[in-house]
C-alpha cells in the first residue's frame, strides 16, 4: 500500500492533468463536464466535489475495477511484484497458479477447436450468435472423442494430475488412465472478477444428456459462489446501475448480443447469499429473471428467501417473470432489445412479490386470513436486516392486514424503532460542515502524517473523555511509530474499524494551511482538547458535590483540577 503510486494506478485507467500538486479528471464515477475529480500523490487518496466519492488506491480499484477487497489487494501485489500475506489455515492452495494456468490453455484449446469444427460454427449460428460476441465470452467447442484434450495438454503425469484436479478429465474406473470430461460441447468458460478461468459450462451439440455439464467444485471453482458472465459486464459496462440474474448461459450470451451486457447466470445452483453479496457489492439493484410456470415461481420464492437477509437501506431486488414457455434467448430474439428491456424495467419490487404471494396463500378476505397473513409474513420479516426498509415493509403489511404499524409490530414482537436522535444531530453537522475540535486535530494528522509524527503529544491524551480523543491518541502514536506512512496508507490501518468512513470523510477535508501552520494549530488544538476535558471534567464533578456524592478520590481529583494550569497538562 505505501509503495502504491496512486497517480500512475489511476491514470492507468482514466486520463489525469496535473494541476498544481494534485492531478484532475472528470469523474469516472459519475458524468461531469468540468473536472471535480482529484488525486492527491501526497496524501494516496482521491476525491471527487461533485458526487463525493473518494478513497485510497484500494478503494479505487474496488469501485473502478469492480473487485472485491482481496481481488484488490492481489492485483495491487502483482503490480507492485507483492506476495500477498496469509493468516495461518488461510495458505493458497499448494499449485493454484499452475491449476489457473492449465485452465486458460484448456480454453485457448477449446476455442480452436471451434474454428476447425464448422458444425459447432453453424450451432452458434442458428442460435443467433456470431463471432464477437463469441470471442467477448471465449466461447469454444470440445470435439467428440474420449481424448482430444488430453492429448493436446496431459503431456507428462504431473499435467494429467493438474488436468485431473481442474475438473478437465475423469479418471478411468479401472485406473488404467484418463479420459475428457467435456465431449461434443460447446464451451463455456466461467470467469473471475480478474478473468481467469475457474471451470466451464458445456452444452452438448446433438442430443445426448445431459444437456448442459459444468465442471465438478476444485480448488478454485464453487458453483455456489461464482456467477457466469459477471466478469464481461464489468468489462462492458463500468458504471452498472443494476444487474440480471438469468438461469442459464445462452441466456446471458443472447441478451449480450442484443446489447443487454449486465446480465449474469447462476450455474445449475440456486441464487446463494454469497452470490447476492458478491453481487450487491458491485451494484445497489438485482432483478431475478424467471420463467413464468411453476417451477420458475418456486425458484423465485427460493431467491427471494436468499436475497432477504441482504437487503438494506440502498439495495433493491425485483422479479421479472416471463410468459411461460418463454426465456430470456427466445424472448429477446422475439421483442428484440427494447421489447426485453421495457420488460425489465416493468420488474416487481420485492416487496410487491412477497406480499402477493403471501397474501395468494392466506388469503385477505376473512379476519383469519388477515392474521394468516401476518403470521407467514413473521419469519421473513426476521430476515430483513433492521432499518428503513424493514419498517417500510412493515408498513406494507400492515395496511394489508388492516393494523396501525406500531400495533401490527407489538404483535410481531418487535420493538417500535425510536428516533437516534444523535445520529441525526450528527448528520445535521456534517451536512453543515461543522467538525468538532478533535475532528479538526485529525484532519490535520491525515492530510500532514510526516509533520505528526515530530511532535510530542501529551500523554493524558490518551485518556481525555473529550470524543474521539482516544483515536487521536491512537493516530499520532501510530505516525511516531511509522513515520513512513502515508496519509492513505495510515487510512488503512482502520479499514475493517467502525471508525473507518468518519476517518475518509476528514481526509476528504481540504486544510488550506502550510505544514509549519499545521504543526502550530495541531499543538494547539491538543491543549485545547486538553482544557476542554479538564473544564467537562471539573463540571461534572461540581454537579457531584452539590448532592453530597464526591468520593474521596473524586474529591482528591477535583482539588488537582482546580489548581491545574491546562498548559501544564503532560
Amino acid at each position: 500500500m505505501q509503495r502504491a503510486d496512486i497517480v500512475e494506478i489511476i491514470g492507468s485507467r482514466i486520463q489525469l492533468k496535473k494541476a498544481g500538486r494534485e492531478y484532475k479528471a472528470c469523474c469516472p464515477f459519475h458524468g461531469e463536464r468540468t473536472p471535480s475529480f482529484t488525486v492527491s500523490p501526497a496524501k494516496g487518496f482521491y476525491h471527487c466535489f461533485g458526487c463525493g466519492v473518494h478513497g485510497t488506491v484500494l478503494d479505487f480499484l474496488m469501485q473502478y475495477d469492480r473487485l472485491d477487497f482481496v481481488a484488490a489487494v492481489e492485483e495491487l501485489a502483482l503490480r507492485l511484484g507483492l506476495e500477498v500475506p496469509r493468516e495461518a489455515g488461510a495458505q493458497r492452495p499448494a499449485g493454484l497458479d499452475p491449476l489457473y494456468a492449465l485452465l486458460d490453455r484448456a480454453a485457448g484449446h477449446f476455442e480452436k477447436a471451434l474454428r476447425r469444427h464448422p458444425q459447432a460454427i453453424d450451432y452458434l449460428r442458428s442460435r443467433g450468435l456470431d463471432g464477437d460476441i463469441a470471442r467477448s465470452f471465449r466461447i469454444g467447442y470440445a470435439a467428440a472423442g474420449w481424448d482430444g484434450l488430453l492429448r493436446e495438454l496431459g503431456e507428462d503425469d504431473k499435467t494429467r494430475q493438474q488436468l485431473l484436479a481442474a475438473g478437465l478429465v475423469i479418471g478411468r474406473e479401472d485406473g488404467s488412465g484418463h479420459y475428457d470430461r467435456f465431449r461434443d460441447r460447446i464451451m463455456f468458460p466461467i470467469r473471475d472478477r480478474r478473468g481467469r478461468v475457474l471451470g466451464f459450462g458445456g452444452r452438448v451439440l446433438g442430443g445426448g444428456e445431459p444437456k448442459y455439464l459444468n465442471s465438478p467444485e476444485t480448488a478454485v471453482f464453487h458453483k455456489g459462489q461464482e456467477l457466469y458472465g459477471l466478469y464481461e459486464a464489468c468489462q462492458a459496462e463500468r458504471r452498472l446501475a443494476s444487474l440480471l440474474v438469468v438461469e442459464g448461459y445462452m441466456d446471458t450470451v443472447m441478451l449480450a448480443r442484443h446489447g443487454i451486457r449486465n446480465v449474469v447466470a447462476t450455474l445449475g445452483t440456486a441464487t446463494t447469499g454469497e452470490h447476492l453479496r458478491r453481487l450487491f457489492r458491485i451494484v445497489p439493484e438485482i432483478i431475478f429473471c424467471f420463467d413464468g410456470d411453476r417451477a420458475g415461481r418456486a425458484a423465485a420464492w427460493r431467491a427471494l428467501h436468499a436475497a432477504l437477509p441482504e437487503i438494506r437501506d440502498g439495495r433493491q431486488a425485483r422479479f421479472l417473470f416471463l410468459p411461460e414457455g418463454e426465456d430470456p434467448d427466445s424472448l429477446v430474439r422475439r421483442e428484440g432489445a427494447a421489447g426485453f428491456a421495457e420488460r425489465m424495467a416493468g420488474a416487481t419490487s420485492l416487496s410487491d412479490y412477497l406480499l402477493a404471494e403471501l397474501q395468494q396463500q392466506a388469503g385477505t378476505d376473512s379476519l383469519d386470513g388477515r392474521a394468516r397473513l401476518a403470521e407467514l409474513a413473521r419469519p421473513l420479516l426476521e430476515m430483513l436486516p433492521a432499518g428503513v426498509y424493514r419498517e417500510l415493509l412493515t408498513d406494507q403489511l400492515a395496511q394489508r392486514v388492516g393494523l396501525p404499524g406500531q400495533r401490527l409490530s407489538a404483535a410481531l414482537g418487535e420493538e417500535p424503532a425510536r428516533p437516534a436522535r444523535k445520529t441525526r444531530q450528527a448528520a445535521s453537522a456534517r451536512r453543515s460542515g461543522r467538525v468538532s475540535l478533535v475532528g479538526q486535530a485529525i484532519a490535520l494528522v491525515l492530510n500532514y502524517p510526516a509533520m505528526a509524527a515530530g511532535l510530542e503529544y501529551p500523554p493524558a491524551l490518551a485518556t481525555a473523555r473529550v470524543k474521539g480523543a482516544a483515536l487521536l491518541a491512537e493516530l499520532l502514536q501510530l505516525v511516531r511509530d511509522h513515520p513512513q506512512l502515508s496519509a492513505g496508507a495510515l487510512l488503512e490501518r482502520f479499514r475493517e474499524r467502525p471508525e473507518w468512513q468518519h476517518l475518509q470523510a476528514l481526509l476528504a477535508v481540504t486544510v488550506p494551511i502550510s505544514e509549519d501552520g499545521a504543526r502550530a494549530e495541531l499543538g494547539d488544538s491538543l491543549l485545547r482538547i486538553l482544557a476542554q476535558d479538564r473544564e467537562e471534567r471539573l463540571a461534572l464533578l461540581v454537579a457531584r458535590a452539590g448532592t453530597g456524592q464526591l468520593s474521596a478520590e473524586e474529591k482528591a481529583e477535583f482539588r488537582e483540577l482546580q489548581r491545574a494550569n491546562p498548559h501544564d497538562i503532560r
